[in-house]
């Protein structure tokens, strides 16, 4: 990756670590709620994009990593007391399952962890049985339905409809969660967080591990004759895809305050491809700025545009779609790569013509050189 390709995204980064100097307290929640939609975002190009697996399940596990963490933020917000919605549903004591999560380091290890371990035993399963394309889509699909309607009616454990709220009252590192401070510092973790997968996600892209990635989505009989094993590195990219979305989540609760079923079912799973479709599939720049646009479009027209955003939000999608195939950095790297063929192109032409007076390329110099030797 050249030094011009990586000019935008340490642009994008230096914009957002100066944000809280000029943004209200509001704005930058708002804006760390969506780098972790960008962190999601990138996570699923890197299955998608680079993969060709198309994945309709983000959404479970980001709600799987969201819901370990808000667990850790409802029992301290309850200050050692029972949660209120287990004592409405009658509960005389905390379940089992609950307790490793008054310990903060067992919640973000567990919110990671079963997230990919959920991933990479369906993955195992279904691409050992040569499983792919639309019929991968809908296996995710149906688990992430069946899991969101589960949470739904298990009110006495996860909060039913409601999810887990009020998590206001958790104190961390001695101050409460919806101090500026804190606040700020989920913030900068979400920059962090951000960077950190952007950067794992570009070194398995370009390693030997990325180019066999992208040859099993063109060739994958190919890829098996070579002796390489198709299971194990799509069960591996799912596996990673799945913890970076459970990252999300972890990063998004005590900024939004709430997890809910809403937050992990279908309807965001389908939103989070837009976010990478939009963006550019298989540029993971693309991803970043698709989930950004589009979840600030999303705000903008809201507020806006109370009554009527979601029209103006569906056309948007449309007109994404079909005049921006590619998506929007997709299609302005397409445009850069066009202009540059051109203009080399003229370059070459004005060299043969004898215009010593302007400079042209290298290459086509040497081309140009070699050609009058010949004749």
């Amino acid at each position: 990756m050249g030094l011009l390709q990586w000019l935008p995204f340490v642009l994008l980064l230096v914009a957002l670590l100066l944000a809280p100097q000029y943004l209200s307290d509001f704005r930058l929640s708002q804006l760390g709620k969506f780098l972790t939609y960008a962190i999601i975002a990138v996570g699923l190009d890197l299955i998608w994009g680079y993969g060709g697996m198309l994945s309709l399940g983000q959404g479970l596990f980001f709600g799987l990593g969201a819901y370990g963490f808000a667990m850790y933020l409802k029992l301290q917000a309850s200050g050692g007391k029972l949660p209120d919605f287990m004592f409405w549903s009658g509960l005389e004591s905390l379940p089992w399952f609950w307790a490793p999560f008054q310990n903060p380091f067992i919640a973000v290890v567990a919110a990671l962890v079963i997230p990919a371990l959920i991933a990479g035993i369906l993955g195992y399963f279904v691409f050992r049985s040569r499983v792919q394309g639309v019929y991968f889509s809908i296996i995710t699909q149906a688990l992430t339905l069946l899991t969101s309607i589960w949470f739904i009616g298990q009110q006495a454990y996860t909060g039913g409809t409601n999810g887990i709220t009020n998590l206001g009252g958790a104190q961390l590192f001695g101050k409460s969660l919806l101090s500026p401070e804190v606040q700020h510092g989920f913030y900068y973790a979400s920059v962090v967080a951000l960077t950190l997968v952007y950067l794992l996600t570009w070194w398995m892209t370009n390693a030997r591990f990325g180019r066999m990635l992208v040859a099993l989505n063109a060739n994958e009989a190919r890829v098996r004759f070579l002796g390489y094993d198709p299971v194990m590195i799509k069960t591996l990219v799912f596996a990673t895809s799945a913890a970076i979305a459970a990252l999300a989540g972890i990063l998004f609760v005590p900024q939004v305050g709430i997890i809910s079923p809403s937050s992990m079912g279908v309807v965001p799973s389908i939103e989070m491809v837009i976010w990478v479709a939009i963006g550019g599939r298989g540029t993971l720049f693309g991803a970043v700025i698709g989930a950004l646009a589009v979840s600030y479009a999303r705000s903008y027209f809201s507020e806006t545009y109370p009554e009527i955003w979601q029209y103006f939000f569906g056309l948007l999608f449309v007109v994404g779609v079909l005049f921006f195939k590619a998506g929007i950095v997709g299609t302005l790297i397409n445009l850069f790569n066009r202009l540059r063929v051109r203009f080399s192109n003229e370059d070459l032409e004005m060299s043969e013509h004898g215009l010593s007076y302007y400079r042209a390329p290298a290459k086509a110099v040497s081309a140009t050189s070699s050609d009058g030797g010949a004749q």
